[in-house]
C-alpha cells in the first residue's frame, strides 16, 4: 500500500491575528518536502463561510473528515486549554474521526501548547482516535520564528515533526486497512 495517504491539517484557532498561519505555513512546508502525503486543510475560519455566519457548515466539514486518512491539529493554548473554535470544529461531526490517527503540533506560552494536547488527548479517545505520543512543541511561540515564518532552530523542530509523521503515517496505513477488511464499530468504512 504506496498510495498517498490523505492527512488533514486543522487549525486550532480562529481569532483575529492568530499565528496558528505562522505555525500551519510551517507544517505545510515541510509536508510538501515529504512524500506520500495528500494534504487537507480544515479551517475554522473557512468553514463559516461569511463573517457573519455563526454556524460551521457541517456538511462539508463531515466531508473533509471523512476523506482524510489521518490528522495533525496545530492547537494553540488559550487559557490552560484548547480553543473554543477547536472544540465546536470537532464537536461538530462523530463517525467520520473514528479509526484514524491523530498528531498534535502545539504552540503557545512556557508549557508551548502541552496542556492543551493533553486535554485533546482525552476528546479524541472518545471519538474512537488513536494519538500519537510524539509531538512538536514551540514553548514561547513568538520567540520561535523569524519575520519570514521560519523556526529559530528548524533542524530541531523538523526532527520532531520527522518522528512524529513516521509514526502517523504508520497508523494511517494501518489502520486504513483495517477499515477497509472490515466496518468499525458497525460503521462502514
Amino acid at each position: 500500500m504506496n498510495e498517498k495517504m490523505n492527512i488533514a491539517v486543522v487549525y486550532g484557532s480562529a481569532r483575529q491575528g492568530r499565528f496558528c498561519d505562522t505555525v500551519v505555513n510551517w507544517v505545510l512546508t515541510e509536508l510538501w518536502a515529504e512524500s506520500g502525503f495528500r494534504v487537507i486543510l480544515i479551517d475554522p475560519l473557512q468553514l463559516k463561510g461569511a463573517p457573519d455566519e455563526a454556524a460551521i457548515d457541517v456538511a462539508m466539514l463531515e466531508e473533509k473528515i471523512a476523506e482524510a486518512d489521518a490528522f495533525i491539529i496545530v492547537t494553540p493554548e488559550y487559557n490552560h486549554g484548547y480553543t473554543a473554535a477547536l472544540k465546536e470544529l470537532i464537536d461538530s461531526c462523530y463517525e467520520p474521526w473514528h479509526a484514524k490517527p491523530v498528531g498534535f503540533i502545539s504552540y503557545g506560552g512556557v508549557s508551548g501548547g502541552l496542556r492543551a494536547v493533553e486535554q485533546l488527548r482525552q476528546v479524541f479517545a472518545e471519538l474512537h482516535t488513536v494519538t500519537i505520543r510524539d509531538t512538536v512543541s514551540f514553548s514561547n511561540v513568538w520567540a520561535q520564528f523569524d519575520a519570514a515564518g521560519n523556526p529559530f532552530k528548524a533542524a530541531e523542530a523538523k526532527a520532531s515533526l520527522l518522528v512524529m509523521l513516521r509514526r502517523l503515517k504508520w497508523w494511517a496505513r494501518a489502520l486504513k486497512m483495517a477499515r477497509a477488511e472490515n466496518a468499525y464499530g458497525g460503521v462502514a468504512a
